[in-house]
Order: structure tokens, then sequence, then C-alpha cells
């Protein structure tokens, strides 16, 4: 996962882009701070495609890596998703509060860097088994999700994810449909809370994100059963109304599964805390062996 190039890149994009999006305003509304385990502000959401017959080398080289910057006390998360479904696919979940977050993680990764090129080369051997990479930056919509608030994601083991990409000029179009779909979870007082995040920068037209973390995937099993209640919640009108939306002003939508490895993760000690269970990383043979090089790097200076 080579960061620095890619905030770089990210960082030109945004600029001309900040301004006159209300991308301040959403993210204002959305209180001062969150709780560490909450789904963040602003997302970084980085999807990797592996070459065939490379997941396991990548596998390794990405568990050395999260395993030296936990050593290091490197201060930026990243949350390693793997595919179930769909094409051989690493996705990473990289939360932040602010675009001055972004800022910031390009100070510590330039210096990070600098100090240790050996991380530097362990980014660009994974480089080399990634066949091609997509980033996005999205902001988080509490307006069209459902209970986002009681959302922890370090209870998550597994993330549904449903992107959808829209004709340009109908967000509100959008926003509707889900207002809709939380009203009738809301009826039917579902117990699987989701976040809608609305993609800022990394599009090609207008798109969102829905994430429905999970703990198992036997949950999977619930959202197909409940289809015949919701729908009943939706009452006709609004699943007219769904239905229509749907048709004149999706492009496209894809729905997917991905394990949370938190091998492959680097995530706070309070964030991981919360599930150490989980989060515990247990060093394999193989992984101690890579890592040894860099085991006694010092940490960056503040």
């Amino acid at each position: 996962m080579t960061k620095k190039p890619r905030l770089i890149a990210i960082a030109g994009i945004l600029l001309p882009l900040i301004g006159g999006t209300g991308v301040e305003a959403q993210l204002k509304n959305l209180g001062p701070t969150l709780p560490v385990t909450a789904p963040p502000k602003l997302l970084l959401l980085v999807h990797q495609q592996i070459r065939f017959g490379s997941e396991l080398a990548r596998e390794k080289l990405e568990m050395a890596s999260a395993a030296a910057y936990d050593r290091l006390n490197v201060p930026i998360s990243w949350i390693d998703m793997q595919s179930i479904t769909g094409a051989p696919e690493a996705v990473f979940f990289d939360p932040m509060n602010s675009y001055e977050d972004m800022d910031t993680d390009l100070a510590v990764f330039g210096q990070l860097f600098a100090e240790h090129p050996e991380l530097s080369a362990q980014q660009e051997k994974i480089k080399t088994l990634v066949s091609s990479e997509r980033t996005i930056v999205a902001v988080r919509r509490d307006d069209i999700s459902y209970r986002a608030a009681s959302i922890d994601l370090s209870k998550a083991r597994f993330m549904r994810t449903l992107e959808v990409h829209l004709r340009p000029g109908h967000e509100g179009d959008f926003a509707e449909a889900f207002k809709i779909l939380a009203g009738a979870y809301e009826k039917m007082d579902s117990d699987t809370p989701w976040v809608v995040y609305q993609v800022n920068a990394g599009s090609p037209s207008p798109c969102f994100f829905a994430f429905i973390p999970m703990h198992a995937l036997r949950q999977n099993d619930d959202l197909l059963s409940r289809g015949p209640k919701l729908r009943e919640s939706e009452g006709e009108d609004g699943s007219r109304r769904m239905l229509q939306i749907a048709s004149a002003y999706y492009v496209s939508t894809e729905s997917n599964v991905y394990a949370i490895s938190p091998a492959m993760s680097h995530v706070s000690k309070e964030f991981a805390a919360a599930n150490p269970d989980f989060w515990r990383k247990p060093v394999s043979a193989t992984s101690k062996k890579s890592q040894d090089h860099i085991a006694d790097a010092p940490a960056p200076k503040d």
C-alpha cells in the first residue's frame, strides 16, 4: 500500500473540490469528535486488485508491514478487508476526521520513509503484486444512514458493502430512496445498522457507498429473510418510488462481502482495546522472520 504517493495525488485532486461541495458543512454536522471505534467522518477507501496467484505473497508482506507500523506506534490507522465475493481484492478502510488529517498523514509518511527506507522498499514489493488500484475519498452521511451512531467498528469481523453510481444531478433522488429505506428499518426496529458515505473524489460519476458491519456471515441470512417484511414496512408507495429511482437514475450497483484481517490492519491501541480478542495479532514463524530486519527500528520523531 503505497500511501505516501497516493495521498500526494489525492491532495492535488481535493484542493479544487473542497469549496462549494457542502463537504465542510457535512463534517461539522457530525459534531466535533466521534468515538475512535465509530465510522469516521471522512473515509479514504482504497481498492487493490491482486495479481492472480500473488495473494499469499501479498498477505505475508502486508502482515510484516502492519506489525512494523504497530511496533513503531505510527499514528495512522487502516483496516484491511479481504474480498469473499467478487474478484480477488483487498480494500483499505482508512478513517479520518478532516482534510487536515490528510496533511498530517503526508508529513508522518514522509518522515517515516525517510528514516526507515526499508519500509518504503517493502511497500514497493507489495505494489508489484497489485494489478490495479482505485482510491476514493468519501464523507459520512448520517441523514441517509440507519443508526450509524450505534456502529462499533472494533466489533466487526466482516463488512458488506453496496456501491451505487448515479446519473449526474440525481444525488437528491438517491437520498430520498435511502431515507425511505431507513424509515422502513426503523418501523421494523432492525438491529442491523448501516452507514452511508458520499464520494467526494475518485469516482467518474456521483457515487455512494453503504457499509453494513457484521460480526458473523450468518447475518446475511437475516438480511435475506427480512425482505418481505422490509417491503411491507416501505409501503406500496415507498417501494414504488424506490424502484422508480433505481431504474431511472442508478447507473450501476455492486454488493460485496469482505473479511476484516486484524493481522494486516494497523489500528490504534484504544481501538484494539475495545475488542482485544479479535485485534490481538499472533505472529507466525514465517511473518516473524520477515519482520526481523525492522524489529528494533526506533519510532518516528514527533
